[in-house]
Order: C-alpha cells, then structure tokens, then sequence
C-alpha cells in the first residue's frame, strides 16, 4: 500500500509551510504530496493568511524536491479552462521531471465561486464540462507533437491546437477521479481515470462505489484491473491517547468521531485501519493533515505506521 500526505491549505497555510511538509514526507518516503484545490476555507477557521493557487505552488515545490509525487484532491474544473489548464500541468510535470498526478473534478463548494466571482453552473452542466474538460486535457497531452488537436463540444471548443508543451511523462500525468456519483462518476472513471478515489467514505460506501466502477470498466469493454483504487481519510495519530486527543482538539474533532471516520489512535491502530482498507482492494490511501504546521505528526506517521507498512 502507498501512502500520500493530503493538505488543505485552504484552511490557513503559507507557501513556506507547504513546502516544509512536502519536504518531510519525501524524506520519510510517503509516496506523494498533494493538496486540495480551493479557494475559500471552511468551517469555523480564518483561513489567514489566505488561499494558495494550486499550480503557482505545485510549480514551485517541484523545483525543490526530487523524488515525490505531486497532485492534485483534486481540481476543481470550474476554475480553469482544459486547454490552459493542460498547458500547467504540463509544465509543472516537465518542471517536477515526471512525478505530476491530476485530480479532477466538477467542483461543488458554491461560496468559493461567489465569492471570487467564478460562475458555477448546475450539477449536471458542471458534469457535461467535466467530460468535456478531460476529453481535451488528455487529448492535448496525447496527440502526436507533429499535429493539431481540435475538439468541439457544447461547453468548450478546440480548433488546430499543438498541444504544447507535451507533459514529461508519456502520455501525460496520472489522472485521479473519484466521488460518490452512482453513474456519472464511475463512467468517466472507466474512461479517463488511471485511479478511483473515494474520499472520507465508509467502507460500506466504499465498496458500492468500487463495485460501480468496476461494472463500468467492464461495460467499456476496459479491464477493471487496470484502475487502482485509493481513499482519502483524516488521520489523527499519537504515540498515546493524550496525544491522539491533543491533535484531535487542535482541529476541532474528537477523538471517538475521527476513530469511526478516519484514521486515529497510535501507531498500531492506523495500521490496523489502513489493513482494514487494503483487505477492500484499496492500493493508496491519502492521509489527511489538517493541522499542516504540526509536521511532528508526519514524522510519527512516517517513522511508525508507513515503514512498518507491508
């Protein structure tokens, strides 16, 4: 199983804090370091000093690590349209040397997009975007660099583009897609996605959606087998239960509620959690740090949990 540190810087973090955990996970070994995609915090928190575009700091962060992986939990398609959003892609997995993964999404936080003044159209007009935005984004990146690209759908509309920069990984970056759509969700997965992921579910949840996913490959006519599937869960780790409850406190929750909905407890509980989730097909699991200036607690998790992982 591989383990990912997930951010929300969203919810207050500097450039510089960002970074400093980026830098702790790939010295621990965790697989990747990604971030939410939001510009407006939630809850009851300030969010000081204020958002962080994504790519402006996924860009710079590949510039100082090597060996990590870096994307997106995920981008909202809303905010970007799919040719420039290709081309940041693009540049950051040229500029990180091939270790970009692009999670996409159709967004839903309405108040991020009032507040900024980005439109946010109707569920299903966002969905019918979506599909258009990965056509083009995954189109871009894989034509030949001797040709032009050219799509024409409702919402976007490319016309003789030479998909440039191509991406450095073959093909282009990974790209993430998950979510609890029963048919939507499942068939842009089986189409575009080369991972499904579930974020903050149950594994009852979990496993409907797995099977959903699984049954929409096979309708395609793609080997189910051929996806990896993930989960996002919040993670409150401690060597002892004072601890557990001091990180449990410093972001709002408690500690019974994280151990039925998230990861929490020592060392030893998280791993029993995390093989709860690897029994159900799970590969990856993104560990949700909600307090992202603690990084003790990325050293415990590294130090105790990820390297005693199978």
């Amino acid at each position: 199983m591989e383990l990912c540190i997930f951010t929300e810087p969203q919810q207050g973090a500097t450039f510089d804090q960002q970074l400093a955990t980026a830098k702790v996970s790939e010295r621990l070994g965790f697989t990747g370091w990604f971030r939410s995609d939001h510009y407006l915090h939630m809850g009851a928190v300030d969010g000081l000093p204020g958002p962080t575009d994504t790519w402006v700091t996924l860009g710079a962060i590949a510039t100082h690590t090597s060996t990590i992986r870096l994307g997106t939990l995920v981008c909202s398609a809303t905010f970007r349209l799919p040719g420039p959003l290709a081309i940041s892609a693009a540049q950051v997995d040229q500029m990180s040397g091939g270790r970009l993964e692009l999670g996409l999404g159709a967004g839903w936080f309405a108040d991020e997009h009032t507040a900024y003044g980005i439109p946010f159209p109707t569920t299903r007009q966002r969905f019918d975007a979506l599909a258009e935005q990965l056509e083009i984004v995954t189109g871009l990146w894989r034509s030949d660099a001797d040709t032009q690209f050219s799509f024409e759908g409702e919402y976007y509309s490319v016309v003789g583009s030479p998909g440039r920069p191509k991406p450095f990984q073959a093909g282009g970056p990974p790209v993430i897609i998950g979510g609890y759509g029963p048919r939507r969700t499942p068939a842009l997965a089986a189409r575009y996605a080369t991972e499904f992921n579930m974020p903050f579910a149950s594994t009852e949840a979990f496993t409907t959606q797995r099977d959903r996913v699984q049954q929409a490959c096979e309708t395609q006519g793609r080997d189910p087998d051929d996806l990896r599937f993930s989960a996002a869960l919040v993670v409150c780790c401690g060597e002892n239960e004072a601890e557990v409850e001091r990180r449990a406190g410093a972001i709002g929750r408690a500690t019974d509620e994280l151990r039925v909905n998230g990861l929490a407890g020592t060392p030893a509980e998280v791993l029993d959690g995390l093989a709860t989730w690897a029994e159900l097909g799970v590969e990856r699991v993104y560990l949700q740090v909600l307090d992202i200036g603690d990084t003790e607690h990325i050293e415990l998790i590294g130090e105790q949990v990820l390297r005693l992982l199978p």
